[in-house]
């Protein structure tokens, strides 16, 4: 009888941690691997983070925050990246720097994280209820919003939560910025 006693006990811990682990998979959080240079320093090829889907079922994302989403010329890729406007705002890109622009008053965005300056083409760009504009934090070697446009929210999986690894790095809400303070 022993032996009957593991195995029926073996398969409730099985069920249960089903019954757990799917819908927090599913509807909750999920794995994400950082493939590639575009959100250096920040982000470094082979980390592991865990990102969070459940929050922007309830707010939307804010400038400074690092999204994980589905690249919108491609939707089975995923590409991280920070979000650096927001839906109805206006951006120009002047001298290397991004400004917010409402009206005639422009006020320059501080990126403090951010190695070496932009390098893009003057530009300005106006942006749509549930757009964002995505940056990677690596510059020069980032594809992002002034390549293929802005982001649809309906794309957005989720921020980046936490980093597992490596552990030296491991820490919450990595990478996020607050443009604001």
């Amino acid at each position: 009888m022993p032996q009957n006693s593991f195995w029926r006990d073996f398969l409730r811990f099985i069920i249960v941690s089903a019954i757990i682990i799917i819908p927090v998979r599913t509807w909750v959080a999920q794995p994400f691997l950082v493939r590639g240079a575009s959100m250096e320093p920040t982000f470094q090829d082979g980390e592991y983070l865990i990102i969070d889907e459940l929050t922007f079922h309830f707010r939307q994302p804010e400038r400074g925050e690092v999204l994980v989403f589905r690249y919108p010329q491609d939707p089975s890729k995923f590409f991280i990246k920070r979000v650096i406007g927001l839906p109805g705002e206006k951006l120009e890109i002047k001298d290397n720097k991004i400004f917010l622009v409402n009206g005639t008053e422009k006020k320059q965005l501080e990126e403090p994280f951010l190695h070496e300056a932009l390098t893009t083409p003057d530009g300005t760009v106006t942006l749509e209820e549930g757009e964002f504009y995505m940056m990677g934090d690596n510059r020069l070697f980032s594809s992002d919003s002034r390549k293929w446009g802005s982001l649809e929210e309906g794309l957005i999986v989720g921020r980046a939560f936490v980093r597992l690894w490596p552990i030296n790095r491991a820490d919450f809400l990595p990478g996020n910025f607050n443009y604001e303070n």
